[in-house]
């Protein structure tokens, strides 16, 4: 399983990341890394904007889904039944959002291989042929940051940016009018978990960075800001359902 990841995953991301830093001006790894990043997040573009979507779905199909809390009341059994109908009906998935995490998470811990190995002569012996030898690589990103050790700094830009992400991301509350009954205490509770994630995610980002190779952080940040001008593009676009649930309020 080792060998596997690491002819699958690591050496590809190590090559394809000399590779960029080789034919990008500068001669700056950062810039290899920031052009890598948006790499792998334009190959998981798709993927992201499905589960974005299903995001988006889940929270026009809100009031839908306080309207079975209220109507089943505390018959758990009826109203996972009756949720999984909408949900098939609707054609929204509420776990979509799992899968590009998942496959990012094995990424990631390729390129803290990447980095964590530097790239000495024993290192770059994992070239392709067809990717020149660098010689020797600079890990200092615009003269100012050692990516190589870790930066606070850098990990509280990366904490910064995952709290604009995570407030983006954030489910809005149910309706004012349905707050008291029995079918909104888990939605109370919801808004509860996510307000805590509001702030422990970016938290333990800085916690976690500030002890890693601040290039992995300079990895977290600019997928960070991909995500926030991607989930600004998915959930600023008119979605026609939600406009016939405002239509149907009336």
């Amino acid at each position: 399983m080792g060998t596997l990841f690491h002819n699958v995953l690591y050496v590809p991301i190590f090559n394809l990341l000399v590779f960029l830093y080789e034919i990008l001006p500068g001669a700056d790894v950062g810039f290899a890394i920031i052009a890598l990043t948006i790499v792998i997040k334009l190959l998981l573009w798709p993927l992201m904007n499905q589960s974005l979507r299903s995001q988006k779905a889940l929270q026009t199909l809100q009031p839908k889904i306080d309207e079975l809390k209220t109507r089943f009341g505390d018959d758990r059994e009826g109203l996972s039944k009756a949720m999984m109908e909408l949900y098939q009906t609707e054609k929204v998935n509420p776990l979509a959002s799992c899968l590009p995490l998942l496959i990012q998470l094995p990424v990631l811990i390729a390129l803290y291989q990447v980095l964590l190995g530097g790239f000495g002569a024993e290192t770059l012996t994992q070239l392709y042929s067809f990717v020149s030898h660098p010689g020797e690589i600079n890990h200092v990103f615009l003269g100012i940051v050692d990516l190589s050790v870790a930066s606070v700094y850098m990990a509280v830009l990366a904490g910064i940016f995952q709290f604009v992400q995570t407030r983006m991301m954030m489910m809005r509350r149910p309706p004012k009018e349905v707050r008291g009954s029995k079918g909104a205490i888990d939605e109370t509770m919801l808004a509860s978990m996510n307000k805590s994630m509001l702030y422990f995610m970016p938290v333990m980002t800085v916690v976690i960075g500030a002890s890693l190779p601040a290039g992995l952080t300079l990895y977290w940040v600019t997928v960070n800001i991909v995500s926030i001008i991607q989930q600004h593009i998915i959930f600023s676009k008119n979605n026609p359902s939600e406009k016939e649930t405002k239509i149907d309020s009336k």
